[in-house]
């Protein structure tokens, strides 16, 4: 593996702190991938223990999943589509709010090997939250390599945003905390 590219013993010890970190918060986690396909959902499920902070997840790859799931607007998919800042802030608020969860993060990216266009190319991923609590943003990674690559940085990404969430002061969360 490259060294951008994290392996999967640093998956799972990245998998263990957002555990960790949300159990210290008191907070259960919802997630809604589309490029990941799960595999945030995944690599917590891996730690025993784990359903006392994951609550669920929600794979929307298609368009059509998003919003019959989550309750994105086609309106948003047709104006800002389906990897774009609106999008993943619609995502976290729908997960957040038909779980119940003191936490959603949401992710969709073009992970290739096709895909991309010259405004939005392969490896492009957006980060959504939403804090039951109220707040919520998002934040846009550009990831190189090949399609497990892309995918295997933005697990390791969405791992890190849940850490920094949890770990955050309260009413802090926000991109330059993250």
């Amino acid at each position: 593996m490259s060294a951008l590219v994290p392996s999967d013993s640093e998956l799972d010890a990245l998998a263990v702190a957002a555990l960790a970190a949300l159990a210290r918060r008191g907070w259960r986690l919802t997630l809604a991938e589309s490029c990941t396909g799960g595999w945030i959902a995944k690599v917590l499920t891996d730690v025993p223990g784990s359903s006392a902070q994951f609550e669920s997840g929600f794979v929307t790859y298609a368009n059509r999943a998003k919003q019959g799931a989550l309750g994105v607007r086609s309106a948003t998919l047709a104006a800002e589509g389906a990897v774009s800042r609106a999008t993943v802030l619609e995502m976290a608020a729908g997960a957040c709010e038909r779980s119940g969860a003191e936490l959603a993060v949401s992710v969709s990216g073009i992970a290739g090997p096709g895909g991309g266009s010259a405004d939005r190319p392969v490896g492009l991923v957006w980060f959504g939250w939403q804090a039951a609590s109220g707040p919520h943003d998002a934040l846009c990674e550009h990831f190189a390599g090949d399609r497990e690559a892309v995918r295997r940085q933005a697990v390791a990404r969405a791992l890190r945003l849940v850490v920094s969430l949890a770990d955050a002061r309260p009413g802090s969360e926000s991109p330059a905390s993250v």
